[in-house]
């Protein structure tokens, strides 16, 4: 092949990688990609609780720390927490009522020790956002946390798609 028919296969090849084979990307007022909305839809969300549960169990695995099961009172909890963010439409530890991570989970019948809470604010998917999660520090810590026994993880989804998720963990 001559020069000149390698040079416009190369143009041609560069080209076809900047062309968009589904969907544009939409840009927000600030220039950047506006996120892609994760829907939960009923066939999803009833996988959702048992992918985290099985990917936080992985990590820990590869930590040394034992697996965490599911506990029906801090999913409540975990639950409340997430509707209550939405309403209040910031991520923080505490309730509109004043409530923090120890007292929700009380309420919500854990005869346990309270260890940590995780929350987020996103339209990310639970594993992005337990990716998330796992870059800070603090949060990995409650994911990692050798003394954890027991998980409560629950969400809530707004109608435009922003996801509020929760998740307690407790020993």
């Amino acid at each position: 092949m001559n020069r000149r028919g390698f040079l416009l296969l190369g143009s041609g090849l560069l080209l076809a990688g900047c062309v968009s084979g589904g969907s544009a990307v939409q840009l927000g007022p600030d220039g950047k990609p506006l996120p892609r909305v994760y829907r939960i839809t009923p066939a999803v969300a009833g996988q959702i609780q048992y992918r985290l549960l099985d990917s936080v169990n992985t990590l820990r695995q590869a930590k040394g720390a034992q697996p965490l099961v599911f506990n029906a009172s801090l999913n409540a909890a975990a639950e409340t927490h997430s509707r209550d963010m939405s309403v209040q439409n910031r991520p923080w530890h505490f309730g509109s009522d004043g409530s923090s991570p120890l007292s929700r989970v009380q309420r919500a019948g854990y005869t346990g020790r309270l260890l940590g809470e995780n929350i987020s604010e996103t339209y990310q998917t639970e594993l992005e956002t337990l990716s998330v999660w796992m870059e800070s520090p603090d949060q990995r810590n409650v994911v990692l946390d050798p003394a954890a026994r027991e998980l409560g993880f629950a969400w809530y989804q707004e109608e435009g798609g922003k996801i509020w998720w929760t998740m307690v963990t407790g020993g």
